[in-house]
């Protein structure tokens, strides 16, 4: 009878860890950083990254200037980053399950128009920012991911 019950046991026990390792595996985890975005207006150029070379610009019109945690002394020009807004002071703010994947052609503090919330992670265009948060908001939070 005891031995029974310790097999019974053992199995159960398989059985969980077997669930648990399944779960582990299929559950979407964070993948990337996490930081703030602000956004700001044209104009655009010129760009630390590509001067007034508007062809370097997304024509989907997604991109964005780095802020001094990513700008890597100029090296992150043109890196490519997926985003999403993750929380906000105002509930409601991001669009649910929406990423966006961005460029970056500037460096948020020399950008030519100024954000509207200064040392923030990235600058999204105008465009961008609408996509993943409400744009009367002045900064959000973003999970951000090269």
């Amino acid at each position: 009878m005891l031995v029974i019950r310790i097999f019974k046991s053992r199995r159960s026990c398989l059985f969980l860890l077997s669930i648990l390792f399944v779960l582990v595996i299929f559950i979407d985890s964070c993948q990337g950083d996490v930081g703030t975005a602000a956004q700001y207006i044209p104009p655009y150029l010129p760009t630390i990254c590509y001067g007034y070379d508007a062809s370097e610009f997304p024509s989907s019109n997604l991109f964005a200037a780095a802020g001094d945690g990513i700008w890597d002394n100029g090296a992150s020009c043109g890196r490519q980053y997926l985003v999403r807004c993750i929380s906000a002071t105002q509930p409601g703010t991001c669009v649910p399950d929406q990423i966006i994947q961005i460029k970056i052609v500037d460096y948020a503090p020399t950008a030519p128009s100024a954000p509207s919330a200064d040392g923030t992670t990235i600058v999204l265009s105008e465009t961008a920012f609408g996509v993943i948060a409400d744009s009367s908001a002045a900064a959000i939070n973003i999970e951000f991911q090269q």
